[in-house]
């Protein structure tokens, strides 16, 4: 009889902590933002919106990255209570400029005091994400920093804008992917996604961390 020769392959170990099983997890949106939503389509993933409800006022003395920070966190978290599994996104945006935390308007002449103030001016997003995977509670969260020179305003072209896009809703009361960017001198941003609301680089690298290849 010939006798066969047994070939042992060698495996370099593998650090599968955050590791997911092959099976891919729900992903959930925790915002009802149609514009989050179109961006996270980008990454050609399944996944479903469902917007959370938690007070959004800002603490005392609190810095606008923090408060995005805790808000993104607190959106995620209360999905997860809330029955969702799998992994979630929260993210959350706030703005600042001189010193002051611009939230939403909320009203037209809010909208209008807020872009009278920003003219001229630098602006400074804070676009916070989370990502949490409720199957063992783990959780990243990270937050990016645009930097935005307005143009100087007039009251026509203010009230002209929030007229036609009404961007009550937006921090800052803008919205960059529309006629907004019309506003702006320049962006300056490690992640030129994050202005419109959901950083999608740093997303990407949550996502790989918890063990979900996009490529």
């Amino acid at each position: 009889m010939s006798k066969k020769t047994l070939k042992i392959k060698h495996f370099q170990k593998l650090d599968c902590t955050n590791i997911m099983p092959t099976i891919p997890p729900n992903i959930t949106l925790a915002s009802g933002s149609r514009y989050r939503q179109q961006q996270l389509t980008q990454l050609q993933l399944k996944f479903t919106a469902s917007p959370t409800h938690i007070d959004e006022e800002a603490l005392i003395n609190e810095p606008a990255c923090a408060l995005a920070q805790r808000l993104a966190k607190a959106k995620a978290w209360a999905a997860s209570a809330n029955g969702i599994g799998g992994l979630i996104i929260g993210c959350d945006q706030t703005a600042e400029c001189g010193g002051r935390v611009l939230g939403k308007p909320g009203t037209a002449e809010k909208a209008q005091e807020q872009l009278r103030f920003c003219s001229g001016r630098e602006v400074r997003f804070h676009s916070a994400i989370c990502l949490l995977r409720t199957e063992d509670h783990f959780q990243q969260l990270q937050c990016i920093e645009t930097h935005v020179q307005f143009r100087p305003l007039n009251n026509e072209q203010i009230a002209r804008y929030i007229a036609r896009e009404k961007p009550l809703d937006c921090a800052g009361s803008f919205k960059c992917e529309g006629l907004g960017i019309a506003l702006f001198e320049s962006i300056t941003s490690v992640d030129p996604t994050a202005l419109i609301g959901l950083p999608l680089i740093a997303l990407t690298t949550m996502l790989t961390n918890a063990g979900i290849q996009l490529l």
